[in-house]
């Protein structure tokens, strides 16, 4: 249960988030992307209240959950095409978010073939086809090998350096240097973590 969660995260930057298992790090990311009603609470965006506010939070926030979001049974193509109109997609696949990530290596793969770090890219493209301000990741490095996971966190840093705001959930040591701020959610509290990031000192914060 989150009992008291109050952070703010500036436009441009990267914030993290760790936890134990079962401290509510995805019960928050959850509620701020719209899926689970909170009890209480505001999530604001240039004085919008997003919890409120169901047509501004869609435009304005992008979620990548620790799943897969896809159908599997389908290409990647026709999985985007759930999200993208075809002259968007074209548009995005040419010169825009989808060429970023890559994913027009693998369009006509049905993702049940796709790799790990295939599936995250074209999880986080589906995301982006709104071009959020803010993009929510549960710990969107897991499980992917290091080139697909320099590459996925390249993006990371250059969604922000474009204006955009990230909020991830990680377990990952590197992940965590990609954060201008980390925040430590413990017994349903978070708090800002301003200590060594080494991983023995970030367990030790974790415990």
């Amino acid at each position: 249960m989150l009992r008291g969660v109050d952070l703010s995260c500036a436009a441009g930057t990267i914030t993290g988030i760790l936890g134990g298992n079962g401290s509510g790090k995805s019960t928050l990311l959850t509620i701020l992307a719209g899926i689970r009603k909170a009890d209480a609470g505001k999530f604001l965006w240039l004085g919008k209240d997003l919890l409120r506010d169901e047509k501004a939070l869609r435009k304005t926030v992008g979620y990548v959950p620790q799943g897969t979001p896809l159908f599997e049974e389908l290409t990647a193509r026709d999985n985007l095409r759930l999200w993208f109109d075809r002259e968007q997609m074209e548009g995005e696949l040419e010169s825009g978010i989808l060429k970023m990530l890559g994913v027009g290596e693998f369009l006509d793969k049905r993702v049940s073939r796709l790799s790990g770090g295939m599936k995250k890219r074209l999880s986080i493209g589906c995301a982006m086809c709104r071009h959020p301000d803010i993009l929510l990741l549960d710990e969107p490095s897991a499980a992917l090998d290091l080139p697909c996971k320099a590459e996925i966190q390249a993006y990371f840093r250059s969604f922000a350096r474009g204006g955009g705001t990230v909020l991830l959930v990680t377990h990952d040591l590197q992940e965590t240097e990609l954060c201008d701020a980390l925040y430590i959610l413990k017994n349903g509290v978070l708090t800002r973590y301003d200590g060594d990031r080494s991983i023995r000192e970030l367990a030790e914060a974790v415990e």
